[in-house]
């Protein structure tokens, strides 16, 4: 890590600031419900948004012009197809789509507990909110849970030539805010893009956001620093300047 004061932060958003996981179960409970009763699937109904789940977790936007909420759809189609045999009509994967999709947004929130670290984090340093994902999808995930007051700038890989890990978004990053890389910690919750991304670009420090506590696969990105919840955040950016570079903090 570089000399100096840390001056920014970049924050992941899911599953770093808000729980997108939790709200995405919570819309696959209610595709279940909806599933079972309207359509009268059983066990089905799980067999379905589990595969939904594994086409959500491969999807690959190119080109960029397609539209999420087509797309998506089409996961519906396809898994419901693949678990019955049957053609499904599209009415009935719209109707999964939006209804998971509504929920979902519905509960991503930024805690209070998170807003009021953003608040106070704001008074010392420059904060960008850097998120993945498609365009369309992860604005209205911003607007969702209400974060935008809460940053000096947010960037959204999908409006952008590359994502993270790639650089460019980082040092892209770095010139919204008037800052070096070696001035910015990333902290996020993924190895592969958050932690790997900004070892890529020569950022001061990384922070893991380990919520589970789970050890990380070999080989993997080796982050500076890992916590268990982003609220401990403040204590260890406060800590960070008088530490050896070597050290890593493991947080229980």
């Amino acid at each position: 890590m570089g000399p100096g004061r840390v001056r920014a932060v970049f924050f992941d958003l899911d599953n770093t600031l808000v729980d997108t996981a939790g709200a995405s179960r919570r819309g696959v409970l209610e595709v279940i419900k909806l599933l079972q009763s309207k359509y009268h699937f059983k066990e089905e109904a799980e067999v379905v948004c589990d595969k939904v789940q594994v086409k959500l977790s491969k999807e690959c936007f190119c080109p960029p012009s397609t539209c999420i909420d087509d797309v998506r759809t089409e996961h519906w189609e396809e898994a419901i197809q693949e678990t019955t045999g049957s053609p499904a009509s599209q009415n009935a994967a719209k109707e999964c789509y939006f209804l998971w999709k509504s929920t979902r947004l519905q509960h991503l929130t930024l805690s209070e507990d998170v807003r009021a670290m953003l608040t106070e984090l704001r008074k010392e340093f420059r904060l960008l909110l850097l998120t993945n994902g498609d365009r369309q999808t992860q604005r209205e995930k911003i607007e969702a849970c209400a974060c935008e007051p809460y940053f000096d700038a947010i960037v959204v890989g999908g409006e952008q030539e590359e994502e993270k890990p790639a650089p460019s978004i980082f040092f892209y990053s770095c010139d919204l805010l008037g800052v070096q890389p070696a001035d910015c910690v990333m902290v996020g919750d993924t190895l592969e893009t958050d932690i790997q991304g900004g070892l890529n670009a020569g950022l001061r420090a990384t922070v893991w956001v380990n919520r589970n506590g789970m050890a990380p696969p070999k080989p993997s990105p080796r982050p500076h620093y890992t916590v268990s919840s982003v609220l401990e955040l403040p204590a260890l950016l406060h800590s960070m300047d008088s530490m050896d570079s070597g050290h890593h903090l493991e947080a229980s």
